[in-house]
């Protein structure tokens, strides 16, 4: 479902900005996006009651609240009945070091972004918490090094142009 069809160039120009820097007042997002303070505003509660943008978050710094350890694990399960795959989605919805849960094609079937002080708490993690869950079968991890390029921006589309009528 393609709804940005349904975005104007200043809703697309706030999503962009806001996505940027959350924390924007209605005045300064409205310089940025050519709109008075009163119009931002409006358009804003519109795009988050129509659901284009879901919440508001503070971006922290891991290494400050000692989060040490990112990690990647491929997860493939045992049963993939409904009940398996449900009580799998509850154990992992209940873990707050899992940052991100994504069902995959291919060889695994999820993908977990974990995040945890160190290594000795990775393992007790681990262990604790995924080795012997019984409906996991097998388990791939793998450790960030270095973080390249991180966040959740997305590129904003350009707002689509009217088509040109035919018959000229």
């Amino acid at each position: 479902m393609d709804h940005a069809n349904d975005l104007d160039a200043y809703d697309l120009r706030i999503l962009e900005a806001l996505q940027h820097d959350g924390r924007l007042s209605n005045v300064e997002l409205g310089e940025k996006v050519n709109l008075s303070p009163s119009q931002a505003s409006r358009r804003v509660s519109r795009l988050v009651e129509d659901g284009y943008i879901r919440r508001f978050q503070a971006v922290l710094d891991p290494l400050k609240i000692g989060i040490g350890l990112t990690a990647y694990c491929l997860i493939t399960l045992k049963i993939h009945s409904e009940g398996g795959m449900g009580d799998f989605h509850r154990r992992v919805k209940a873990l707050p070091e899992i940052l991100e849960c994504q069902a995959l094609t291919g060889e695994a079937d999820y993908l977990l972004k974990i995040a945890v002080p160190d290594l000795k708490a990775f393992s007790d993690f681990l262990s604790e918490n995924l080795m012997r869950a019984p409906e996991v079968a097998g388990i791939r991890s793998s450790i960030v090094l270095d973080s390249i390029k991180s966040g959740n921006e997305y590129a904003i589309p350009e707002p689509a142009k009217p088509h040109a009528g035919r018959g000229h």
